[in-house]
């Protein structure tokens, strides 16, 4: 007999790959690059996300409305193995690590689906010029 609290507990504990991942659409060859502490995890979120028409990236998911599920394809670029250290947080690691998959692929002259993502001083701007229109 498995002990159930046991299995919880070894799965919370275990390592999920993390890592680059790509979708690519295999019609038009356009991609979205993105990085995640848990890749199977996100990679199940979008392709739910795309069937069900949620998807926050609306380019993305005007073109899943069009070619279907079957036009993807969802593959790791390059996984990340986790420190020593259990309290490391590896999110910086991670984005930039996707900056350089997005910085690649923009001078091969891909076609992505990325938006580029905000600075902070260009945040800091953006929330400081809507405080002053009040």
């Amino acid at each position: 007999m498995i002990d159930k609290k046991a299995a919880i507990r070894e799965y919370k504990m275990s390592h999920r790959p993390m890592g680059v991942f790509q979708i690519r659409n295999t019609v038009n060859g356009r991609a979205l690059i993105e990085s995640s502490v848990n890749i199977p995890g996100k990679i199940n979120r979008y392709r739910l996300q795309l069937d069900v028409g949620s998807h926050p990236n609306k380019e993305l998911q005007a073109d899943h409305n069009i070619y279907g599920k079957d036009g993807f394809e969802f593959e790791t670029l390059e996984s990340l193995e986790p420190r020593a250290d259990a309290n490391y947080d590896h999110r910086a690691d991670l984005e930039a690590l996707e900056g350089l998959w997005v910085e690649k692929a923009q001078e091969n002259g891909e076609q992505l689906y990325n938006v580029r993502k905000l600075t902070r001083e260009e945040r800091l701007q953006m929330i400081a010029s809507r405080n002053r229109g009040r």
